[in-house]
């Protein structure tokens, strides 16, 4: 008795062409069925766009009105455009993508959040520093400052960085952190500031008649605050001459500063000169030795 075998049937084999055309075609059809949704993101965007633009100038208007300083006003027009934007692009993706919402947006970003941290730390210290100097009084625009050997004045103010336009004219960016972390300089905070400058006068001078000739000359400079008082002080004992700090109040600009510096300098050497007191320059004294040979004695004849 003989039993037939039947051969058993093999699988079909694997066309990986026709499985990528197959993924192509159903990828075109999702594409062709979001269209709509796309299109609609996009006026949602452009949307966003405009209602950003005028509420801008809604914040303008409102803030306009009051007497808040640039920086607050910039920080709210900056504000506003942020929360709009927010609100539209996560519009925009729950229309693309109807299975996304707020709640899943916070768990992502509570999942990225360290590696995000460490990956944008220097760009969120800058941002938050910015708010916080916006936010406080001190400091404005137009001010001169000195931070970290930048001097010169302040023209605009960011949430990351601050523009600072150097007294040389070169203008100078500013992350705001650094200006938030090290102590600032305002020369400018008030509109009358103190300067000084020393005078040297000879040892042989009579220290209370140059001292009444120094604050008569500095009295009779133009943009010295005579009111606010001219101080005179005997200074130290250095290595020519005995020397006075001479202290006044003038304006707090740097152009001020330097103005009124060059006229009190001049005055006091004027009036010193009128007086006969002498403004000594260093003396240098040279003492030579004779050298003797050995064996011999001082001052014996060779």
């Amino acid at each position: 008795m003989t039993t037939a075998t039947t051969p058993a049937a093999t699988p079909a084999a694997v066309n990986p062409i026709a499985t990528l055309q197959t993924h192509l075609v159903e990828m075109g059809r999702e594409v062709v069925r979001a269209l709509p949704n796309i299109a609609i993101a996009l006026v949602v965007i452009l949307l966003t766009w405009l209602v950003a633009k005028y509420a801008v100038r809604i914040v303008d208007r409102l803030t306009g009105k009051t007497k808040l300083r640039p920086s607050l006003k910039n920080l709210f027009d900056t504000l506003a455009k942020l929360a709009i934007w927010l609100i539209g692009l996560m519009i925009a993706l729950i229309i693309v993508m109807p299975g996304f919402t707020p709640a899943s947006l916070i768990a992502g970003l509570g999942i990225g959040a360290v590696a995000i941290g460490f990956a944008f730390q220097d760009i969120f210290e800058n941002f938050l520093a910015g708010v916080l100097i916006m936010i406080r009084e001190k400091m404005r625009i137009g001010d001169v400052i000195e931070c970290e050997g930048i001097v010169g004045k302040v023209e605009h103010i960011t949430l990351r960085e601050t523009h600072v336009r150097k007294l040389s004219g070169e203008l100078t960016v500013v992350p705001n952190s650094i200006l938030f972390k090290n102590p600032v300089e305002i020369l400018t905070d008030g509109t009358e500031r103190r300067h000084e400058v020393v005078a040297g006068v000879s040892y042989d001078t009579d220290l209370d008649q140059a001292a009444d000739v120094i604050r008569a000359s500095v009295e009779r400079v133009e943009g010295v605050l005579v009111d606010k008082g001219i101080d005179v002080f005997a200074q130290e004992f250095n290595s020519s001459s005995i020397d006075f700090k001479v202290r006044w109040w003038a304006g707090s600009t740097p152009r001020n500063m330097w103005e009124t510096r060059d006229r009190v300098i001049r005055a006091i050497k004027r009036g010193l000169d009128d007086a006969g007191i002498e403004i000594p320059f260093p003396y240098i004294t040279h003492t030579f030795k004779e050298r003797v040979p050995l064996g011999r004695e001082p001052g014996e004849q060779a």
